[in-house]
């Protein structure tokens, strides 16, 4: 009877493994054209919604068979209302204007319609900018001559401002007049009202103006870049190659000089600002609900004390309501959020170790702390103050999942409003009555729906049901989330990804793809977009993918984070290498065959481990790396790691190029010729050591492609560049 069980349970077992593998046959392979060419993994969206004054409408742009339609929404049941704007009010001459980009004036009356849109860096643009009656439809020109930028209405739409060659303007739209506020703009050494390089990369900041509540006054930024070294780039365009030349300062090197100036429309004058603290960076601006108050928010050069200073918009004075002070850094923009009371502002701030928010009154004085507990506040959403409510998104659940919440000013009252695990973002509408919920995880696109004030789902928007169908043609691998403890008794939270038909007794090379940056996560429960299905190709090509998150990485506390402070790349990279000898430990990894791939930081780290981790690891990928730190922009590299001149040895000490003696491995550099961000200078540099350490490595670099390497066919070269690289080194 046993010898008969027995029998039966190996035929099940052995007839279980030959429906998997027939089931794992008739799957699909997934294919770089299928990812990177066809787009046949892209998730359905929610895009370019923008909420009307009363929140319970919103418009979007839509494609037409004769151009752009701007187009009218209710929240709740979906419906379409009208048609703002068709393309032939857009019309001038024979000519149909594009609609890139639109902003409603205050009273929804009329419309800013850009057009032409034209990238400058990460967040910057150029357009040429009409104003649209949406009554009359009557359409007018904002300004002749060049392209301008950050069009902005007034609170009243009777104006306009804007940036043209380094100047501000504004246009009165009644008059037809163009006023222009300054005069000294000029390229790459003056600029009012836009922002400088590393100001727009590190601080967010790109429009640098704001109008007063009562549209009476325009504040500011002057950069004044005339100490800032130039950095040049070929661009090969034509027979001869043109040099693309702007100031970018690097660490330890001169800033732009950045003051805040008013103008006042009424006497057409600028008044200087006098903040009676010195500073190095003016890191925001943020109007109060009162027009004759401005918050100016002043750094020092170590980031590491930062001052609320209020200013008083008729006589410039100001003083000084709140300093946040730092042992390591502060993260950086700080930003100041003013209830509509006029009594009250709300920030956030890691001086309990974790980011929490804190209610202060307008005088400073600190009246409660709004959010608590051993997890971060990740986003501010906004402040209901009709209601008393602020809406928020933390990790208080778990560092690898996002929650939406509601809690009162007073910290009572929290609410979890988001319902599924996962990671989940909002949209609010303005008057906080509905938001549109995002939410994936690791192994699921975006379900997005939309909820009330209360959490309660009204509708599905997208459900992605057609991917989630189209997936299980196939051959998908779960994600799996997991942690382990490293010698220095420190978990660490990370992914892995099987191959297909995972056999535990056979032994698989591995593949670590890596960040690492301060305050990112790539071990997170949410939907990984393309390099989720490249990740999937190198599974069923028979390497197990993973990724860890070293300390240095966000979502765990400011201890966790800043243990990094002053010497970026020792801890991260240990914990990396840590976490190469911890999958070699497992009986089905071939340990002699461990990779790692990285960009940017990502790319610093890769290469980091390779060299400093030269007996575990057997190939790396870095592209775009930082490969000194010395070479990077002075805002994000000192915030972490002061001047060079103050710690010369935290610079040298885990630096790449100081490290290239060490390499045994295969080594892949990547780049490209046009990065404004981490230059070609990185690569190069390395090159040089790699060659003078007569170290053998592979190369490949892209002209006229910038940080991202994208455009055209750019894409699937690389990840087929990638790929094959793998496939034969590792």
């Amino acid at each position: 009877m046993k010898k008969i069980l027995s029998l039966f349970i190996l035929s099940t077992f052995f007839g279980s493994l030959i429906t998997i593998a027939q089931e794992s046959s008739d799957k699909k392979p997934i294919t770089l054209e299928d990812i990177w060419k066809n787009y046949t993994f892209s998730a359905e969206s929610v895009r370019g919604l923008r909420s009307m004054n009363d929140g319970l409408h919103y418009t979007v742009l839509e494609r037409t068979e004769n151009g752009s339609a701007l187009v009218k929404y209710n929240y709740k049941s979906g419906k379409k209302l009208s048609t703002l704007i068709n393309p032939e009010d857009l019309k001038i001459g024979e000519t149909t204007l594009k609609m890139n980009a639109y902003e409603f004036s205050a009273d929804e009356k009329k419309v800013l319609i850009a057009t032409e849109l034209e990238s400058i860096y990460r967040r910057s643009t150029k357009a040429y900018y009409y104003i649209l009656d949406l009554k009359t439809k009557e359409i007018q020109k904002l300004s002749e001559g060049d392209k301008q930028m950050y069009a902005d209405f007034s609170p009243s739409g009777e104006m306009v401002a804007f940036v043209k060659n380094n100047n501000l303007y504004y246009k009165d739209l009644k008059s037809n007049k163009e006023i222009k506020i300054t005069t000294d703009g000029e390229y790459n050494k003056i600029i009012n009202g836009a922002s400088d390089w590393v100001y727009e990369e590190e601080l967010s900041l790109s429009q640098a103006f704001a109008w007063s509540p009562d549209g009476e006054k325009i504040a500011f930024y002057k950069f004044d870049e005339s100490d800032v070294k130039q950095w040049n780039m070929k661009m090969y365009d034509n027979l001869y190659p043109s040099d693309y030349r702007f100031k970018y300062p690097k660490a330890g090197e001169d800033n732009a000089k950045v003051s805040v100036q008013i103008y006042q429309l009424n006497e057409r004058k600028v008044l200087d600002i006098d903040l009676g603290v010195d500073y190095e960076y003016l890191t925001s601006i943020q109007w109060s609900e009162d027009p004759n108050y401005l918050a100016v928010m002043s750094s020092n050069r170590h980031q590491n004390e930062l001052h609320i200073n209020l200013v008083d918009a008729e006589k410039g004075s100001s003083k000084v309501v709140h300093t946040e002070k730092s042992d390591t850094y502060i993260e950086m923009p700080f930003e100041v959020y003013f209830t509509k009371d006029k009594k009250h502002f709300v920030i956030q701030s890691e001086s309990s170790g974790f980011r929490h928010l804190y209610l202060h009154t307008i005088d400073g004085k600190l009246k409660n702390q709004i959010t608590s507990g051993d997890w971060p506040v990740t986003n501010l959403y906004g402040v209901d103050d009709k209601n008393g409510l602020v809406f928020y998104q933390s990790a208080e659940t778990s560092p690898l999942d996002r929650n939406v919440y509601s809690i009162g000013l007073d910290g009572s009252n929290k609410k979890r409003l988001s319902q599924k695990d996962g990671t989940n973002s909002a949209d609010f509408s303005k008057s906080f009555a509905y938001f549109i919920n995002y939410h994936s995880t690791a192994n699921t696109p975006s379900y997005i729906t939309l909820r009330d004030a209360k959490g309660k789902e009204i509708r599905v928007l997208k459900d992605n049901e057609k991917l989630n169908s189209k997936l299980k043609e196939y051959q998908i691998s779960p994600k799996e989330f997991f942690q382990f403890t490293t010698s220095e008794k420190v978990s660490l939270n990370a992914w892995m990804i099987k191959p297909p038909n995972f056999d535990a007794n056979k032994k698989y090379p591995v593949l670590l793809t890596i960040y690492g940056g301060p305050g990112s996560q790539t071990v997170t429960n949410s939907w990984g977009g393309s390099n989720y299905f490249w990740h999937q190709l190198m599974a069923q090509k028979g390497y197990i993918v993973v990724s860890v998150d070293n300390r240095g990485t966000g979502a765990r506390g400011a201890d966790f984070k800043k243990i990094t402070y002053k010497q970026l790349g020792k801890y991260e990279t240990m914990d990396q290498i840590e976490a190469a000898k911890y999958f070699a430990s497992l009986d089905y990894v071939d340990g002699s065959r461990i990779g790692v791939q990285g960009w940017s930081y990502g790319g610093y780290m890769s290469s980091l481990c390779l060299l400093k981790g030269a007996d575990e690891f057997k190939a790396a990928i870095a592209v775009a790396p930082v490969t000194n730190w010395r070479f990077y922009d002075s805002i994000y590299t000192e915030r972490y790691m002061q001047t060079p001149q103050e710690n010369a040895n935290g610079y040298d000490d885990n630096s790449p190029i100081n490290h290239v003696d060490k390499l045994k491995g295969n080594y892949l550099l990547v780049h490209g010729m046009a990065d404004d961000n981490v230059h070609l200078q990185n690569t190069s540099e390395m090159i040089e050591a790699l060659v003078e350490a007569d170290k053998q490595f592979d190369l490949f670099v892209y002209p006229n492609k910038n940080h991202g390497i994208y455009g055209g066919n750019t894409r699937f070269h690389l990840y087929t560049q990638m790929t094959n690289f793998l496939l034969e080194k590792l």
